[in-house]
């Protein structure tokens, strides 16, 4: 007689479980790739004294509510938002990273001293409809200048920006700039631009019209190609700055031009998060579609004293890295990381033995090393060891063994090539093995 619950039974009634929608999975294959991407970003960023924080994924959601902006699409809709049971405390998984790096920073007193240049990479969370470059769970290179107020410094995020475009070998990126002005530029460009929307009222969406009153600087952000003409012909906030905030802007595209990075001004780029002022820029690409946006960012210089904070300046930028990554793909020609440098193949118990020990010889030199796991045929073990992408090939048989030598077969070589495969000592193994890098 079978016992209820069963290992059948409970394998029948069990579902199977897939990953949420618009949350992904990074298999090996791409996830090699994301590693050699990281090494190249982290390089680039310590070329500019950039150094790493962390903050966890879960704040407190008046940390975004308030940051951010109430009446923003992240928080009206997109976030990902929770009770916690164990003290009743209203929780979000970060929707961006920059409101917890000042959080962080103004909790731990990191600007007592000197300006703060820091990075963060890590996942965030939005409840958007998934589609290519746009996911639930996405990923940002997030870089934050605190403590900085001149121009010099938002230029200079733009130039090291343009750097990375270059090292990464894209093309068809493009940058847009704007300037959001000072709080009483923008509450004068607020008064014109209502007035004006509220003569077109008649035309508005449904979005448009919740936010004629409570932002109405973000219906000029509009998608809808019925409410473009009517947008295009409204206020410009540029149009409302004062010679502060113009001098400010200039002395950015001066920068700019000295380093012959070219620009265009768009009047409607006002970024979807209400702490920004002065610069806002981005840069865009026709690649990825709809979502074309690869890089954002500008200067908040409100919002550390907006969360509790003594005030200060502050200017910073995201990434998001699966386009980034998309793009990469498209415009560049790298070939696709190799699982290691040294692949080990044996044949017998006692070269499989040694083949562990030599491994371990070899990696304390340097060098990444896979050891074939199990048995099996030369030439299945060769087989393998070439899709590994590894650029030398060890052999050890039992002559080798009997020898203390090992093949040494050079997998990327020309065949017939001078020195594709020779015999080396063991003793003198690992210092030839590191010459051939």
């Amino acid at each position: 007689m079978r016992a209820a619950g069963s290992t059948t039974e409970m394998t029948q009634a069990f579902q199977k479980v897939s990953a949420i929608r618009g949350m992904n999975d990074v298999l090996p294959g791409a996830g090699a790739q994301w590693e050699q991407f990281e090494d190249i970003v982290r390089q680039w960023l310590h070329g500019y004294g950039y150094r790493n924080v962390r903050t966890p994924i879960l704040e407190h959601t008046r940390l975004f509510t308030r940051g951010i902006g109430e009446v923003t699409d992240i928080v009206e809709k997109e976030m990902y938002t929770f009770t916690d049971a164990l003290n009743g405390e209203s929780l979000t998984m970060r929707p961006e990273m920059t409101a917890g790096v000042v959080r962080a920073a103004i909790e731990h007193n990191m600007l007592y001293d000197r300006p703060q240049r820091v990075y963060s990479i890590g996942p965030v969370f939005r409840h958007e409809r998934p589609q290519r470059g746009r996911y639930r769970q996405f990923h940002q290179i997030d870089v934050e200048a605190l403590g900085f107020s001149g121009p010099d410094i938002d230029a200079e995020l733009i130039i090291m920006l343009a750097r990375l475009w270059k090292t990464l070998g894209l093309s068809d990126v493009r940058l847009e700039l704007n300037s959001l002005g000072q709080p009483a530029e923008r509450a004068a460009h607020r008064a014109a631009l209502i007035e004006y929307l509220e003569q077109h009222a008649d035309i508005l969406d449904e979005d448009g019209k919740r936010r004629l009153y409570t932002n109405p600087l973000r219906v000029l952000d509009t998608k809808n190609p019925a409410l473009q003409d009517m947008a295009n012909g409204a206020p410009r906030l540029f149009d409302f700055l004062g010679e502060a905030s113009r001098a400010h802007f200039d002395g950015v595209c001066q920068r700019l031009d000295d380093a012959g990075i070219s620009y265009s001004l768009n009047p409607r780029l006002v970024r979807g998060l209400d702490y920004y002022n002065l610069t806002v820029f981005e840069w865009v690409t026709d690649r990825l579609g709809a979502q074309g946006t690869v890089c954002g960012g500008g200067r908040y210089d409100g919002l550390i004293e907006l969360l509790g904070g003594k005030t200060a300046p502050a200017v910073g930028f995201a990434i998001g890295m699966e386009r980034l990554l998309d793009l990469w793909e498209q415009c560049a020609t790298q070939a696709a990381p190799a699982e290691c440098e040294v692949y080990i193949v044996h044949q017998g118990e006692a070269a499989q033995r040694l083949a562990a020990q030599v491994g371990e010889r070899l990696r304390d030199v340097g060098l990444s090393v896979i050891v074939h796991a199990g048995a099996g045929s030369f030439k299945s073990q060769f087989k393998r060891a070439d899709a590994s992408g590894a650029r030398v090939a060890v052999i050890l048989g039992d002559d080798e063994v009997a020898n203390q030598v090992a093949s040494v077969k050079l997998l990327r070589a020309e065949p017939g090539a001078e020195g594709a495969q020779q015999t080396v000592a063991l003793s003198e193994l690992a210092d030839v093995l590191k010459s051939k890098d």
